[in-house]
């Protein structure tokens, strides 16, 4: 039986070489690690997955981003939203379960009260079973290539989520 532990339990080389194990050690050139540039993982929104042995055998990653944009007066706006990802499980353990018990585990962490909108990029048929869909996304750009499709997010209502902007970090407190 698996655990799910708070990510900061665990020995961050030991998440950087499950990180290069599931992605490759060429993973920072990835367009999401592009929209958290200068962010750190949200310690009480990401966790880690250890088998029977205290081995790690997953890990899940929320960050702050922000999607970013003018408004109608021309100012600048800001959307803070939580960027889901990535989730990774060990080569070899994919498929017993690690990635879904992860996602259930960070998404029921994040306030109910005052939920931000999650993006997150990944394939709609796995995380659609988690609402995520590229429905409101369209309009949304990211600092690098990516496939549009892939682009995905979820809130509590569409109508929270902007028609267009920028995906980034969230940087300091642009007026909403």
């Amino acid at each position: 039986m698996a655990s799910i532990v708070p990510l900061e339990a665990v020995d961050p080389q030991l998440v950087e070489d499950l990180l290069d194990a599931a992605f490759g050690p060429d993973r920072h050139a990835r367009t999401a690690y592009r929209i958290r540039t200068g962010m750190d993982w949200l310690p009480a929104l990401s966790f880690a997955a250890l088998d029977d042995d205290d081995y790690l055998v997953g890990s899940i990653q929320l960050w702050p981003v922000a999607l970013t944009g003018t408004g109608g007066d021309g100012k600048p706006r800001a959307h803070p939203m939580l960027m889901v990802g990535p989730v990774a499980v060990m080569p070899g353990r994919q498929g017993e379960g690690f990635g879904k018990a992860l996602m259930a585990t960070a998404l029921g962490a994040i306030d109910p009260k005052a939920p931000l909108p999650q993006v997150l990029i990944g394939d709609a048929e796995y995380y659609g079973q988690w609402d995520f869909s590229a429905r409101m996304t369209g309009g949304w750009q990211c600092p690098g290539p990516y496939e549009k499709h892939r682009l995905l997010a979820r809130a509590s209502s569409d109508a929270v989520l902007p028609v267009e902007g920028m995906l980034g970090p969230w940087i300091g407190n642009l007026a909403n």
